[in-house]
């Protein structure tokens, strides 16, 4: 598993000690313009308050282009999927063009590969998941080698080989999106950095206007948190609540179970 810099947090410790560190710039803040109200007392609100928002917009803008970003790679390996499955799925009809016994013994393989890809990956079983996906590729094309060998100017054989080599095309490609393509390092670095700044330069504006702390701080800090919790979770391949769903894949898994008519 490729690890992001955030990995080493647990996703459900991620959402608390963001509201925790949020709030903690927001008192920072707001101690910061007591202390700058009793010793500067000219200092005017109206260009703080004009700073603080613009901070924020910012944030806001940053936090709705990466959750977009992660979106975007929550889609890819949704899709990842659907192909992967319709291409094990069409070569799973065109394996019965083969002569025996090699057909046989394809049917066999691509049944086993079938139940390794429709396993939800974790961080405990993804070496072990890929090294078994790989063996079997190795097992399929053996086969699939010796079919071609038998009959050299066989269109069914030219055809299953083309199947059989996009999917496992479609295994490399589904390992990228689901462990390589992560949120880069510097986008969270400059993202953590806009949620200190936007939380502290909001509890700025409110000491420099001597005003008591307001409810809608925390509710403010725990929007901004919910936000990059949903990031999180949606750059986290491995666990959490938003899940790729393997229907595709189980749906073609019990169809290969199906004896034929």
């Amino acid at each position: 598993m490729i690890s992001g810099p955030l990995d080493q947090i647990p996703l459900w410790l991620f959402l608390p000690l963001t509201m925790i560190v949020s709030l903690m710039a927001l008192e920072v803040g707001y101690k910061s313009g007591i202390w700058r109200h009793s010793r500067v007392a000219d200092e005017k609100e109206a260009p703080v308050a004009a700073m603080a928002a613009s901070v924020l917009g910012l944030l806001a803008f940053m936090l709705a282009f990466t959750f977009s970003m992660a979106a975007t790679r929550f889609d890819a390996r949704r899709q990842a999927v659907l192909e992967e499955a319709n291409a094990i799925g069409t070569t799973w009809l065109r394996s019965r063009l083969l002569a025996e016994p090699q057909r046989s013994e394809m049917a066999d393989l691509l049944r086993r590969y079938t139940e390794v890809r429709t396993q939800k990956f974790t961080t405990k079983n993804l070496a072990s998941l890929l090294s078994e996906s790989e063996t079997l590729h190795e097992q399929m094309w053996q086969r699939a080698v010796a079919a071609a060998e038998m009959d050299s100017g066989s269109m069914m054989t030219a055809l299953f080989l083309q199947s059989l080599n996009e999917t496992i095309d479609l295994h490399a490609k589904r390992v990228y999106v689901g462990l390589y393509s992560r949120i880069p390092v510097t986008i969270w670095l400059a993202l953590l950095a806009l949620v200190l700044l936007g939380m502290f330069s909001l509890g700025y504006q409110s000491g420099i206007s001597a005003t008591r702390h307001s409810l809608g701080m925390p509710i403010f800090a725990l929007a901004f948190s919910g936000v990059l919790y949903l990031i999180v979770d949606l750059d986290r391949a491995h666990e959490g609540l938003m899940q790729v769903g393997q229907d595709a894949m189980i749906h073609l898994r019990d169809s290969m179970l199906t004896p034929a008519p």
